[in-house]
């Protein structure tokens, strides 16, 4: 079984249990995340089914968020679950303040990750640290803020739609809201509605995933798995050419752009992921000359 499951993550679940659950509903060991979603937020999480698994490392997607940041708290963990640093009443903001203080948003370049985060330092990961007692100098890491946008204001809570790079930490970005305004902030809410090409519409809930599953359709839940390399450019080589490639030999003399290309057969199946540096398209990840959908 090969394809790619995007989920629809319900609140509670961390991203490994939705992969425990894919698993075992697809009876498949061979299934991952392409990024982890907190168990405080829900929506989109891809997950990739058997051969899907090996083009994983191609999908560095930007993310879009809906985010509700509740205004005049914050907490060790920048959310609603933390303990509670500081509180205050927030007083009636004006929408256009709101707005201008997302605005600065935009400009963030990089953010120091959150103890409470899956990075790995030391070997170890930094939530798992942090349930320790720990606490340790993190290295700021870049991120990039392509759009915010304020959706509504209610009393201290402020809904806002960001589009991000990944890797971006919008709690930390509600931290810095709360900061811009003077009266502090963490995130209460998290929603993500799109991560690259894949859109909350295009999800399936956890309760299809349950019912299909159950039923031994959960195949029928999948969308093709070239879809996780759609961004690439695409390359079709002749039979002979495919054969060898297919077989880890490099090729040259092929005509098309360089970097990484989907390599497809004559009918138009994914065959391969290959590097094309101008004089030769040497493979990385290989699917044979039929090729997967």
């Amino acid at each position: 079984m090969d394809g790619l499951l995007v989920l629809d993550k319900l609140p509670g679940w961390t991203s490994h249990d939705a992969v425990a659950l894919s698993r075992r509903l697809l009876g498949t060991r061979q299934v991952g995340h392409l990024g982890t979603l907190d168990p405080l937020a829900t929506g989109v999480l891809p997950l990739a089914v058997g051969a899907a698994t090996r083009l994983i490392e191609f999908t560095r997607f930007d993310k879009r968020y809906e985010a509700v940041c509740l205004l005049g708290k914050t907490t060790d963990s920048a959310d609603i679950s933390g303990k509670v640093l500081h509180e205050m009443t927030c007083p009636e903001l004006d929408p256009e303040k709101v707005r201008e203080a997302l605005r600065t948003l935009s400009a963030v370049t990089e953010q120091i990750p959150p103890m409470v985060s899956a990075v790995k330092q030391g070997g170890k990961k930094l939530y798992e640290l942090a349930r320790e007692g720990k606490v340790v100098e993190r290295a700021p890491r870049p991120v990039q803020i392509t759009g915010v946008e304020l959706l509504s204001l209610a009393g201290p809570r402020v809904t806002f739609r960001v589009t991000c790079s990944a890797g971006t930490y919008v709690r930390t970005l509600c931290e810095t809201l709360g900061s811009a305004l003077g009266v502090g902030g963490c995130l209460a809410a998290l929603r993500r509605t799109r991560s690259g090409p894949f859109e909350l519409s295009q999800s399936v809930t956890m309760d299809d995933l349950k019912r299909e599953g159950a039923a031994g359709r959960g195949e029928s839940l999948l969308q093709a798995s070239s879809r996780l390399v759609e961004h690439l450019s695409a390359v079709t080589l002749p039979e002979e050419f495919l054969k060898k490639l297919c077989q880890g030999q490099a090729q040259s003399g092929v005509v098309g752009p360089t970097g990484w290309l989907r390599v497809l057969n004559g009918d138009g199946r994914l065959c391969a992921v290959a590097e094309h540096t101008g004089d030769t398209l040497q493979p990385q990840k290989v699917f044979g000359p039929e090729g997967i959908a």
